[in-house]
């Protein structure tokens, strides 16, 4: 059985998450979406909402498990009985960062492989920290993030402001 793992803070889940998720899935026989613990961000969610909301939005995704850890992803990709762990990028400044913390990773624990995808171009500009900010000052998100997040995100802003 093989088995991947999808780390991020998905805070929030935005469709171009998904589209790495659908596609992952098709490749694996089963995908692990892991929300981490990220001390260098403060979310706008907790650990224990934005599993909730990882759950709702893949739903329909039948071989998608969502999970939650903090710590080393190493440590965590060989508690789930794996060694492949999924990583999505938009664009060059992307695969810079994720190639350096997969060869940090590789040097850890030499077993584990990363697989990185291209996120699909229509996705290319969406990250979670872009749709926080048109949130905050008032643009659509509509297009962007699953809609059972689109008003969870509005909401939770707009009490902050």
């Amino acid at each position: 059985m093989r088995i991947a793992v999808c780390p991020g803070s998905f805070d929030p889940v935005t469709l171009g998450h998904l589209d790495i998720f659908e596609r992952a899935a098709k490749m694996f026989d089963e995908v692990i979406v892991a929300v981490f613990h990220n001390p260098g961000k403060r979310p706008a969610f907790s650990m224990e909402e934005r599993v909730h909301l990882l759950k709702e939005a893949t739903a329909h995704i039948p071989n998608i498990q969502v999970d939650c850890f903090s710590g080393l992803l190493n440590e965590y990709v060989r508690s789930r009985n794996t060694n492949i762990i999924v990583r999505g990028l938009r664009a060059l400044t992307d695969f810079e960062y994720e190639f350096q913390r997969a060869l940090l990773i590789k040097h850890v624990d030499p077993n584990i492989e990363t697989v990185f995808m291209m996120t699909s171009s229509e996705y290319s500009f969406v990250s979670s920290s872009a749709t926080k900010e048109l949130v905050k000052f008032g643009g659509s998100i509509k297009g962007l993030v699953p809609e059972n997040v689109e008003e969870q995100i509005f909401r939770r802003l707009n009490d902050r402001a």
